[in-house]
């Protein structure tokens, strides 16, 4: 009996060392956050950028943050294009080796058509982040009461607007 707990026991923790070694981000998905934050805190500017993702008293983290959690999103981009392209490949094999392979025998279709989809993604979301500042800047001019009750009148104003604004659906 003890034998059959302590392999039930061993099982259990390599089905649970694997579901976390999963969902743990890859390199390639902090190497697309970096550039996409590097995007967007060159779109927004640095005050703007340091507001939306700093948590520290001066905000000197935000690069980190922004790596952190843009990355977690990369990777769900990526499981997402996965399952469109696997789609798209079983509704039509030939068309999809012909849209997205590019060598002699099309065998990288696959992950051509990962990596436009994933990129198209992340694209759109470092976009929705560029034009949150704007946005926000517009809205305090617009309705400056309004604004300050929804977001308050602190330094910290604009980042509470421009993370509202900016957070994926």
């Amino acid at each position: 009996m003890r034998k059959l707990t302590l392999v039930l026991a061993l099982a259990l923790l390599a089905i649970t060392a694997s579901a976390v070694a999963s969902t743990t981000p890859t390199p390639a998905d902090k190497a697309a956050a970096a550039k996409q934050c590097s995007t967007e805190r060159n779109a927004m500017g640095a005050t703007p950028f340091k507001l939306l993702y700093g948590t520290n008293a001066n905000k000197s983290n935000a690069f980190g943050k922004c790596v952190s959690k843009n990355a977690k999103n990369a990777q769900a981009d990526v499981a997402n294009a996965s399952k469109a392209c696997d789609t798209e490949r079983a509704a039509d094999p030939a068309a999809f080796a012909s849209k997205y392979g590019k060598n002699a025998k099309d065998k990288n279709a696959f992950g051509k058509c990962v990596s436009a989809k994933a990129t198209a993604s992340a694209n759109a979301h470092a976009a929705a982040a560029a034009t949150a500042p704007k946005q926000c800047k517009a809205a305090a001019k617009a309705d400056a009461a309004g604004y300050a009750a929804k977001y308050g009148t602190g330094k910290d104003a604009l980042g509470k607007c421009v993370a509202a604004k900016s957070q994926t659906k």
